[in-house]
C-alpha cells in the first residue's frame, strides 16, 4: 500500500476508493479553495520516555494546506502574513486520499534532529508539541464539511425546525415547549442550564476565530493584570467584536504572549506533595457527594436534579489554602451558588480521591422528565456531549470531541417487537417514527430529524396493545426508544439467506502442537445443537497446511470423505455441492468428522501454512449464499498468496522510539475482506500462537468484513491452562450467541448535524451506510460528528440508528434506537453535559487511527493535548473566578486520569516491553469493544477481597454478591496484609500479600500458609465456607457482566506475573512514564504558558 492509512484502491483497475473505519465523508474530502487552518504554534513535544529523549518521529502527513514554519518565533495576536503560514498540529483521523489544493505543500520533510540530553534517573516531563486533535478537517472535522447533509432533506419540503402542534410559526422566546405526543402544550419550559458567560475576557489573549478581514490592530496595551469590561455576549455565545466565526475553519489561535502570563493565570510554587496527597485514605462511602449518589440511580428514573454541597459547591479553602486563595473562593461560593454539580470546580492538584466507590455512571441529559423516561439506554446509544452546542463555533471553543458510541445489537432483556405490514417512516429523510416526533393532530406527525409533516397511515391509528382506535401517539413505536420491526417483503433484495457456518482450521505441525484442535472439536460437538439457525442451517469444514483439504459430508456417505487440493496457486472446489451440507440432514457425518479430526493430523510433520489459499477457497464456497467464516490460525502464513515474513524485532519491543509495522504488510487480506463483504460473508479470526503472526496484516480480513478477532498469546493445552479455559468459554459464547446476517446499519441525525467518520469493524458502502455481512451482540461502533448548520431554533436534537438484518431463523428484521438530547448555547452548559467516559472511548478510537496513519508518538501527543486543550478552554472561557491550581469541572475530573491510563495502555505505551501482536490486538479491542468493556481495558478496577462483607451487597436470585469499593490504581492502596483483585477486562489478577491473613488463605484458597500458594494457580477452589462463596460469587458476577471470558491469575508477591499486575498501577511512576501527580503538574505547566 502506498499509504499507511486505511484508504487503498480495490486493485480492480476501476480506481474506486474503498474507505473504511475510519471513513471520510466523500462530500467533505475536497476543501473549498482558500480555506486554510490557522493553528497555534508551540514548541516541539516528545513523548514520555525513559532515560533519553527519542529523536522526532516521521514527518507529519499532509492534513490540508500547510507549509513549514520559518525559523524564528512568531509573536503577536494575529497570524503572520500569507508568506508565513502556521504549521498545523497533526490531527487524529485518516490520510485524505485526495490531491491537496495547489497552495498546499504536501511533502513535508523529516523533522530536524535534536541533541540527545544526558541520561536522567527521572523521566523528563513531556514538552508540548504542535500535535492536537483540534485543527480542522479531515481530522475530527470540527469544521463542518461542506456539501449535502446526510439526511438529504428537500429544503422546500421541510417544515421550519420547531415542534409546534398548531402552526409552523416558531413561538416567541417565552413560549413553553410543545408536548411531544399530546395535542396541547401543557407544562412550562425546562429549567435553563446555568447561564455562565461563555468566556472570560482577557486583554492579552487573542480571540478565537479566523483572522479578521479588517486591518490588524495591536492588542490592548497595559500590564497583564489590567481588567477590561467585556462587550455584551451575542446570542450565539460569541463575544461581540470577535469577528465572524467561519463555519468551515477551526482556528485555535492561542498565541503565548512574550512576558507575563495572562490575568488570573499566575501560579505559585507547589510543594512536591501537597497536603491532599500525603497518604490520604479514601473517604468512606457515606461521605459520597449526594449528586454522585443520585447519579448511580438507573437512567430510567428520569433526570436527577442537580445537587450541591451545603454552603455552595465552590472548592473553598482546601488544606493548602492561604489568605490569597480565601477571598476568590468565598466569592466563588457566593457567585456559584446555583452551579450544577457537573460544573463544581475541582482543583485536581488538591483532590486526590476522585474515583467514585462504584463504576462511573453515564450522565443524565438535562431533558424534561417526560422526554428522559422515553430516551434510549446509554448502554446502547451514548453521546460524548449530553448537551449539544448550538453552533460549531461553541463546539470549537469547548475543544471536546462530538461523537456517538453505539452497541446496536446488544442482548436486551426487554425488546418490543412489532409485526406490521406498514412501517411508518418520514417520506423525506426516511426516519422511523419514534418517541420524539410530534403529532400535530391525529392524522399528521412532524419528523424530529428533518421537520417534514407526514400523514399518519390508517393502519397506524389502531393500537394493538390497548386495542383502541384513534390514539397513534400511544402505539409501541412511539413509546419505546429501542424497538424491533419484523420487516415486510420490500425490505428484502433476495429471499433471506440461511444460517451458514464454515470452519477453516490450521492443521500444520505448529497447530497440532498447541492442542487447540481437540478443544475446538469437543466444543463444537457439545454445542452443535445450539448453533443459531433453523431447518436450512448449513455447515462445512476446510483444513489446511501446505495443501487445502475439503470434506465431503453428503448425505448417504458412510463416513466423511477428505479431498486434497495441492495446487494452491489456482484453487478450485472439487465437489462444490457437497462441501456445505444441511446440518439437520448430515449431523451424524459432521459429528464423525469432529471426533476423527484431532487424530487425523496428530503425527503431521507439515510446517507450512497456506492461509491465503485456504481463505480464497472458503470465499468461493460461501459466495453463493453468504454466511460466517471462522478461521483458526496458529502461525505466520508462509506459503502461496498472502504469505508474510516476520516484521517484529524483539530487541525493539521496549523501545521508547516510534513503533513500526502497525499498518498491514500487504493489502491481500483487505481486498479479500472487501470481496467477502460484497458477498455477505464475514470472517472471524482466532489467533492462537506463541510466535509473531502479524496481526496488523491478518486482522484486516475480519476488520473490513465486519468480523471479530480473538487472540490467545502463548496458547498451549498443557503449559497454559488459563488460556485454554478462556478459549473454551469464548468459543462456547461465540458458537451459541445470536447472529444477524446480511445486515446494514444507517445512522441519521437532526438536520444541521453531520456524521463524517466511523470506527469499528465494517465496510462503508456509502456516505452513511455501513455494510455488516454479520452482526453480533458483542460489537461496538463509534462515529464522529460536526455541526454544519446552527441549531438556533431547536431545543432538542435526535439521533437514530437503524440496523436491518436477517435473523438466524430467516426473518428480516429492523432494530431501531433513537436518542434525544438538549441543545445549549453557552459553553458552560456544554461542559456540564460532557460524558467523560464516552469522550475517552472516542479519543481512543481516534488515537488508534492516528497511530497507524501517522505515528504512535503523534497519537500520544494528541491525546495529551486533548486534555490540555479542554482544561485550558474551561479555565479561559467557562470559569467566572480565576483561581490557582489545575481546575476542572466535576464532570471532567477523571479526564486527565483516563488520558494517562490510555498513554500507559498496551496499545499506546512506550518504554515497556510489548509484543507487536499484543499491541495491535489492544488497538483492535479499543475500536471494537462496546464502551463499558473498553473502559475496563483502559482503566482497570481494583478491589480488596480479604475483607468482603454483605454490607451493601446485591441480591440476585438466591445469591448475595458483595460490592467492595473501587480503589485507586496505586501501590499505595495495596497492603501486604491483604488480597487484591485487579480486573483489567480480558484478564484478572488476584494478588496475595506476603502477610495475608491466615483466614483468607485457608477459607478462600484452601492452603495452610502463604508459602503453600501454588506458583500457577488460575482457579478459585470451591470450598464450603462463607468467605469462599462470597469471593467466588463476586468474581463470577464480574465475569458474567461481559461477553468474553477473562482469565484469572492468582499471584504471590514474587510471582513472574507480578510485573504485569504492577503495570496496571496507572497512578504510579515508572521508568518510562510519569505518575498521575507528575502528569497533572505537566498539564498545569502547559495550560499556564
Amino acid at each position: 500500500m502506498s499509504t499507511a492509512g486505511f484508504n487503498s484502491q480495490n486493485g480492480t483497475g476501476t480506481g474506486q476508493t474503498y474507505t473504511n473505519g475510519p471513513s471520510q465523508n466523500p462530500v467533505a474530502l475536497q476543501q473549498p479553495s482558500g480555506v486554510g487552518y490557522s493553528v497555534n504554534h508551540q514548541p516541539a513535544y516528545n513523548q514520555m520516555q525513559a532515560k533519553v529523549l527519542a529523536p522526532p518521529g516521521p514527518a507529519l502527513y499532509p492534513s490540508g494546506p500547510y507549509q513549514p514554519v520559518p525559523p524564528g518565533p512568531q509573536v503577536g495576536s494575529y497570524p503572520p502574513a500569507p508568506a508565513q503560514p502556521l504549521l498545523p498540529r497533526p490531527q487524529i483521523g485518516i490520510l485524505p486520499s485526495h490531491t491537496p489544493p495547489q497552495s498546499a505543500s504536501p511533502s513535508p520533510g523529516p523533522r530536524p534532529a535534536q541533541a540527545t540530553p544526558p541520561a536522567q534517573a527521572t523521566p523528563p516531563p513531556p514538552a508540548v508539541t504542535s500535535t492536537s486533535y483540534y485543527t480542522g478537517p479531515p481530522a475530527w472535522q470540527y469544521a463542518a464539511p461542506r456539501g449535502p447533509a446526510p439526511n438529504h432533506v428537500n429544503p422546500a419540503a421541510a417544515a421550519p425546525p420547531l415542534m409546534s402542534h398548531s402552526s409552523t410559526q416558531p413561538p416567541g422566546p417565552g413560549a413553553p415547549p410543545t408536548s411531544i405526543h399530546g395535542f396541547t402544550q401543557p407544562g412550562s419550559a425546562p429549567p435553563p442550564m446555568n447561564p455562565l458567560p461563555p468566556h472570560t475576557y482577557q486583554p492579552n489573549r487573542p480571540a478565537y476565530g479566523p483572522p479578521p478581514t479588517m486591518k490588524p490592530t495591536a492588542p490592548p496595551a497595559g500590564p497583564p493584570g489590567t481588567t477590561g469590561t467585556p462587550p455584551p455576549p451575542k446570542a450565539d455565545g460569541d463575544v461581540a467584536g470577535n469577528g465572524p466565526q467561519a463555519p468551515n475553519s477551526y482556528n485555535h489561535v492561542d498565541n503565548r504572549m512574550a512576558g507575563a502570563a495572562p490575568p488570573g493565570r499566575h501560579l505559585g510554587h507547589y510543594p512536591s506533595l501537597p497536603p491532599g496527597y500525603q497518604n490520604t485514605s479514601a473517604p468512606p462511602p457515606s461521605s459520597l457527594h449526594p449528586a454522585l449518589q443520585a447519579a448511580t440511580q438507573p437512567y430510567t428514573q428520569g433526570p436527577q436534579p442537580y445537587q450541591q454541597q451545603p454552603g455552595g459547591p465552590g472548592p473553598g479553602p482546601g488544606p493548602g489554602a492561604g489568605p490569597a486563595q480565601l477571598s476568590p473562593s468565598m466569592a466563588a461560593m457566593s457567585l456559584q451558588s446555583s452551579t450544577p454539580e457537573a460544573l463544581r470546580v475541582v482543583n485536581l492538584l488538591q483532590e486526590r480521591n476522585l474515583l467514585p466507590p462504584a463504576p462511573v455512571p453515564a450522565p443524565t441529559p438535562c431533558l424534561t422528565q417526560d422526554l428522559q423516561k422515553l430516551n434510549c439506554s446509554p448502554e446502547v446509544f451514548r453521546c460524548t456531549l449530553t448537551s449539544i452546542p448550538q453552533t460549531q463555533s461553541v463546539l470549537n471553543k469547548a475543544k471536546l470531541p462530538l461523537g456517538l458510541l453505539l452497541h446496536p445489537f446488544k442482548d436486551l432483556s426487554q425488546l418490543p417487537v412489532v409485526t406490521s405490514s406498514t412501517i411508518v417512516r418520514c417520506r423525506s429523510c426516511r426516519t422511523y417514527i419514534n418517541p420524539f416526533v410530534s403529532f400535530l393532530d391525529q392524522r399528521r406527525w412532524k419528523c424530529n430529524l428533518c421537520y417534514r409533516v407526514n400523514d399518519v397511515p390508517e393502519e397506524f391509528m389502531y393500537n394493538p396493545v390497548s386495542r383502541s382506535y384513534g390514539e397513534p401517539h400511544k402505539r409501541p413505536e412511539v413509546q419505546n426508544a429501542t424497538i424491533e420491526f419484523i420487516a415486510p417483503s420490500e425490505y428484502m433484495l433476495r429471499p433471506p439467506q440461511p444460517a451458514v457456518y464454515l470452519f477453516v482450521l490450521d492443521v500444520s505441525h505448529n497447530a497440532v502442537e498447541t492442542g487447540y484442535l481437540s478443544v475446538f472439536c469437543q466444543s463444537l460437538l457439545d454445542n452443535i445443537s445450539a448453533l443459531p439457525g433453523d431447518s436450512r442451517t448449513k455447515v462445512g469444514f476446510i483444513t489446511f497446511d501446505s495443501t487445502i483439504h475439503f470434506y465431503n459430508l453428503q448425505e448417504g456417505l458412510s463416513q466423511p470423505q477428505m479431498l486434497i487440493v495441492s495446487d494452491i496457486e489456482d484453487i478450485f472446489l472439487p465437489t462444490p455441492d457437497s462441501l456445505l451440507v444441511n446440518l439437520n440432514e448430515c449431523k451424524e457425518l459432521v459429528q464423525d468428522l469432529l471426533k476423527s479430526l484431532p487424530n487425523l493430523f496428530e503425527k503431521t510433520m507439515e510446517t507450512q501454512s497456506a492461509l491465503g489459499s485456504a481463505l480464497q477457497a472458503a470465499f468461493k464456497l460461501l459466495s453463493p449464499t453468504g454466511g460466517r467464516m471462522s478461521v483458526f490460525q496458529t502461525q505466520l502464513p508462509n506459503l502461496g498468496v498472502g504469505a508474510l515474513q516476520s516484521r517484529e524485532d524483539p530487541n525493539q519491543r521496549a523501545s521508547a522510539k516510534d513503533v513500526q509495522h502497525l499498518s498491514p504488510a500487504t493489502d491481500f487480506y483487505k481486498k479479500l475482506a472487501l470481496d467477502c463483504s460484497g458477498q455477505q460473508v464475514a470472517v472471524d479470526l482466532f489467533l492462537l500462537s506463541a510466535q509473531y503472526c502479524d496481526l496488523a496484516t491478518l486482522g484486516c480480513i475480519s476488520r473490513y468484513s465486519a468480523g471479530s478477532v480473538y487472540y490467545y498469546p502463548s496458547y498451549h493445552h498443557q503449559h497454559n491452562p488459563a488460556q485454554v479455559e478462556r478459549f473454551q468459554r469464548d468459543l462456547k459464547r461465540y458458537l451459541t450467541r445470536k447472529i444477524g446476517f446480511e445486515a446494514v446499519m444507517r445512522i441519521r441525525c437532526t438536520k444541521g448535524l453531520s456524521i463524517h467518520t466511523f470506527h469499528g469493524n465494517f465496510f462503508v458502502r456509502s456516505t452513511d451506510l455501513l455494510s455488516l455481512p454479520n452482526v453480533n451482540p458483542d460489537a461496538g461502533f463509534a462515529v464522529q460528528m460536526s455541526i454544519e448548520e446552527n441549531l438556533d431554533d431547536m431545543q432538542v436534537v435526535s439521533f437514530q440508528a437503524a440496523l436491518l438484518y436477517t435473523s438466524s431463523k430467516g426473518e428480516r428484521r429492523i432494530r431501531v434506537h433513537t436518542m434525544c438530547l438538549p441543545v445549549v448555547s453557552s459553553l458552560s452548559d456544554v461542559f456540564a453535559g460532557a460524558d467523560v467516559q464516552a469522550i475517552t472511548g472516542l479519543l481512543a478510537c481516534m488515537a488508534v487511527d492516528r497511530s497507524v496513519t501517522s505515528s504512535l508518538s503523534d497519537a500520544r501527543d494528541a491525546m495529551t493535548n486533548a486534555a490540555i486543550d479542554s482544561l485550558s478552554s474551561y479555565r479561559q472561557s467557562a470559569l467566572t473566578i480565576q483561581q490557582p491550581g489545575l481546575l476542572a469541572p466535576a464532570c471532567l475530573r477523571l479526564f486527565p486520569l483516563y488520558i494517562l491510563a490510555l498513554l500507559k495502555q498496551k496499545a499506546f505505551r512506550t518504554g515497556t516491553s510489548t509484543r507487536l501482536d499484543e499491541r495491535v490486538f489492544a488497538m483492535y479491542q479499543l475500536k471494537y469493544q462496546p464502551l463499558a468493556f473498553a473502559m475496563l481495558m483502559i482503566h482497570p478496577a481494583l478491589y480488596r477481597l480479604d475483607d468482603l462483607s454483605d454490607e451493601g451487597a446485591l441480591n440476585i436470585g438466591e445469591q448475595t454478591i458483595p460490592q467492595p469499593r473501587v480503589l485507586q490504581l496505586s501501590v499505595e492502596k495495596l497492603s501486604r496484609e491483604g488480597a487484591f483483585l485487579l480486573d483489567a477486562g480480558l484478564v484478572m489478577y488476584l494478588w496475595i500479600g506476603r502477610n495475608c491473613h491466615q483466614n483468607f488463605l485457608s477459607q478462600v484458597l484452601g492452603v495452610s500458609s502463604y508459602a503453600a500458594v501454588p506458583e500457577k494457580l488460575y482457579l478459585l477452589p470451591e470450598l464450603d465456607t462463607a468467605e469462599s462463596q462470597r469471593t467466588r460469587a463476586f468474581v463470577s458476577w464480574l465475569r458474567d457482566q461481559r461477553p468474553f471470558f477473562p482469565s484469572l491469575h492468582i499471584i504471590r508477591d514474587e510471582s513472574q506475573l507480578k510485573p504485569h499486575f504492577l503495570q496496571n498501577m496507572i497512578e504510579d511512576r515508572t521508568e518510562s512514564a510519569l505518575s498521575y501527580y507528575e502528569f497533572l503538574l505537566h498539564l498545569q505547566q502547559q495550560i499556564s504558558k
